[in-house]
Formats: C-alpha cells, sequence, structure tokens
C-alpha cells in the first residue's frame, strides 16, 4: 500500500486524511502505458458523523467500483462531492489522460462531466467483488478483457498534456500544436477525441492545483508573485479562477485548510 505524497486536487486534504483511508497501488505492466494508479479510499466513521469530501479532478477517467457496480466517471471539469457516513470503501483506476481511449473507441469527450455504468461501455464485466482486495483484481481484469488496443496517438496525447501542465504559463495551444505537428483546429479535435477536454482548460486546471497544494501545505505565498510564475497577466485573474474552480478565494481556502490538523 503506499499512501499519497501528492495531495493535489483533493481539496482540504487534511481534513481527508483525517477521517479517510487513502491508498495508491502501482499497475500491473501491461496496463501501466495506459494508467496512473490503483486507488482505493475506506472510512469508519461514527455513528454522529459526516465527512463532507471535495476533489478538483484531473483531465482524466477512472474506472470504479463503487456502490455494488462498476462505473465509468469521464473527465470532470467541475468539483466532485460526496458525502460520507458509516462504514464503507471505493476502489478505482485512475488513467493517464489519454489513456481509456485504449479500452473505449469512441471520443472521450462523450463522456465529460459524465458518469455513467460500465457495462454500457465495456464488455465481459467481472461478478461484483466482495472485499477491498478482491475489488482490486476485478478491476484488473476488466480492463485485461476489454483491451487494451494499441494507438500511437495515446501517448502523443499524453506527452502533450504533460507539456501543457508542465510549460502551460509559456506554451500556448499553437506551441502544442507544432509539437504535435498538427493545425490548432486539428489540435482541438485530438483532445476532444482522446482526453475530453480542451488544452486552456487543462493549463487552468493545473495551475490552481498547485496553487491550491501549496495553500494547502500551509506555504506564506506571495500572490502577486505566484500569479506571475503561473502565467496569469495579475493577481486578480489568479484569484477570480482559484474561486471559480476550488469555491473560495485563496484567503478564504486558506483559513479552512488552517483548521485541518
Amino acid at each position: 500500500m503506499r499512501q499519497p505524497e501528492d495531495t493535489r486536487g483533493i481539496l482540504q486534504p487534511g481534513e481527508a486524511l483525517r477521517n479517510l483511508a487513502i491508498q495508491r497501488d502501482p499497475l500491473p505492466a501491461d496496463l501501466a502505458p495506459y494508467t496512473d494508479w490503483m486507488w482505493g479510499v475506506r472510512w469508519d466513521l461514527p455513528p454522529d458523523v459526516e465527512h463532507h469530501q471535495e476533489t478538483l479532478p484531473a483531465p482524466c477517467v477512472h474506472l470504479v467500483f463503487e456502490d455494488g457496480g462498476f462505473f465509468v466517471h469521464g473527465p470532470g471539469t467541475k468539483r466532485f462531492e460526496v458525502t460520507l457516513s458509516g462504514r464503507g470503501w471505493v476502489r478505482g483506476i485512475r488513467f493517464r489522460p489519454a489513456g481509456f481511449r485504449a479500452f473505449f473507441a469512441r471520443p472521450i469527450h462523450e463522456l465529460t462531466d459524465r458518469v455513467v455504468a460500465a457495462d454500457t461501455l465495456l464488455e465481459a464485466a467481472p461478478p461484483a467483488p466482495q472485499t477491498f482486495d478482491d475489488a482490486g483484481d476485478a478491476l484488473v481484469a476488466y480492463l485485461r478483457a476489454n483491451g487494451p488496443r494499441p494507438d500511437p496517438k495515446i501517448e502523443q496525447l499524453n506527452e502533450l498534456v504533460a507539456a501543457a501542465q508542465r510549460e502551460g504559463s509559456t506554451l500556448r495551444v499553437e506551441g502544442l500544436a507544432r509539437l504535435a505537428g498538427v493545425s490548432t483546429r486539428s489540435l482541438h479535435r485530438l483532445f476532444a477525441d482522446y482526453v475530453g477536454v480542451s488544452s486552456k482548460w487543462i493549463v487552468r486546471r493545473a495551475r490552481v492545483h498547485d496553487a491550491a497544494e501549496r495553500v494547502a501545505r500551509g506555504e506564506r505565498i506571495d500572490w502577486a508573485q505566484l500569479a506571475s510564475e503561473l502565467g496569469y497577466s495579475d493577481q486578480a485573474h489568479l484569484i477570480r479562477d482559484f474561486r471559480a474552480q476550488v469555491g473560495f478565494t485563496p484567503s478564504q481556502y486558506a483559513r479552512r485548510c488552517q483548521t485541518d490538523p
């Protein structure tokens, strides 16, 4: 079991780690080119306690076993919210940005901001697992029964997403198109078909992930300097983007995180 060292995307991670057991595990070598990791969340809360968790999703698909069934969570552009109580667990696989196309032959934008029963998209569903560990084996078996189907564009798009996240402050759409050797229009189609969101959206989400992670770690932040580092024209644009995605201004979010153990 590997605990997550980087809590990027988990809002108020201190509170999350106090109430939830979160783990990430590597996947077998044959699935590694298409996936980031297998993840799991377990909780056992007192009868009078509820935990409300929010996350800011990365640009990727998840295959999840929850509520007794297999589901595909498409790329999410909004905050994901869930309220947990009692005892339970969820097990899932996070794909690389374009990785799900190796198992799903249709454009990924059809899944954006959707949660779909997996048996409507994939074949050969395994029996419902009864335990946390069995769920991991079942998810791996489910993927292997449905592929993967090699496609050189998958790795190309994964590299383009990584470039957009890494160099978003300087690398514009035109630069990504040059890296891909295609027109900007073709690049938009590739991102819609293989990733499900635009390259511009990926840059904005990566910036806010970085800012939120720094706040959650308790760093003393010069917001004007951070805005410049992340490629914003000014501090006001960063704060506006942060609030639109996280739901709070940076100072409000910092105060919420300060109450976390």
